[in-house]
């Protein structure tokens, strides 16, 4: 039976507190796009960003890192097998990691690496937005690029399906985040429709979550809690904001409070 927790209301603080306090790091395979903003969101929560691609040192960067995530909005063969690389050391070692499958079911390059990704390595977690969640779990809905043509609610179904397949938490990003762990649901706030006009907001909610998840033996819990602090961010960011430009500066901002205060 599925059991439909509702809105989350536990305090996200305890998780945040725990990623300022240990200084996580935080490797990333992912896209050129959103770099910089990924990092600096990290920043920002009190963990520490790395990106290394080559293959040459994926392996090595993993091991002596907290979380690995895996997003494959720019996706080529190189850095298909540095993924392959980076979750198999992942695995090996036990260190959680976060799949965000951008854009699946615009191409079939793109959606059938994400599930080959997904079903041989079983990552801890999948962010995605409703249209992602849809196509990875095989089921058929309009693309439009990286963007979800579907709110999250109707990616429910989906959700659960592969959580119970996969044995991995999925979380659908949205006006309404839903977060599933097996036949557990959660939900929260998604922040602010500003959040849709700014590059890399789901790369860092991605990103987030890795934090959240290095410093936090429950999956589940951990995604919540970092879904929650950026819908906070989000809507804290919106409320001065002049348009997307400002509300990037705002939101890394907004998220500031959250890292550790220096002494002296």
């Amino acid at each position: 039976m599925k059991k439909n927790l509702g809105p989350y209301k536990e305090n996200p603080m305890d998780i945040a507190n725990k990623v300022r306090n240990q200084n996580p790091l935080i490797h990333h395979i992912t896209n050129a796009v959103s770099m910089q903003f990924t990092a600096n969101v990290l920043l920002c929560l009190g963990a520490s960003p790395v990106m290394a691609h080559a293959h040459e040192e994926v392996s090595e960067m993993t091991s002596i890192s907290d979380a690995l995530v895996i997003n494959i909005g720019t996706l080529d063969p190189y850095s298909v097998k540095s993924m392959e690389l980076g979750l198999q050391l992942a695995n090996q070692k036990k260190i959680p990691s976060v799949l965000d499958p951008v854009g699946v079911g615009a191409t079939t390059y793109r959606t059938e690496t994400a599930k080959s990704l997904l079903a041989t390595y079983h990552p801890s977690v999948v962010r995605g937005n409703a249209s992602e969640i849809m196509a990875l779990a095989g089921h058929q809905v309009a693309t439009k690029g990286v963007d979800s043509t579907a709110s999250s609610e109707s990616a429910i179904d989906s959700g659960y399906a592969l959580s119970q397949q996969y044995q991995c938490v999925v979380c659908i990003s949205g006006a309404i985040d839903f977060i599933i762990w097996g036949d557990q649901i959660a939900s929260t706030e998604g922040g602010h429709p500003i959040m849709t006009k700014v590059t890399g907001i789901g790369c860092a909610e991605t990103a987030a979550i890795a934090a959240f998840a290095a410093v936090h033996q429950n999956p589940f819990e951990a995604t919540i809690a970092a879904m929650q602090v950026m819908g906070q961010a989000g809507k804290q960011a919106a409320l001065g904001c002049k348009g997307p430009g400002s509300f990037a500066t705002a939101f890394l901002d907004a998220l500031a409070p959250w890292m550790p205060k220096k002494e002296g």
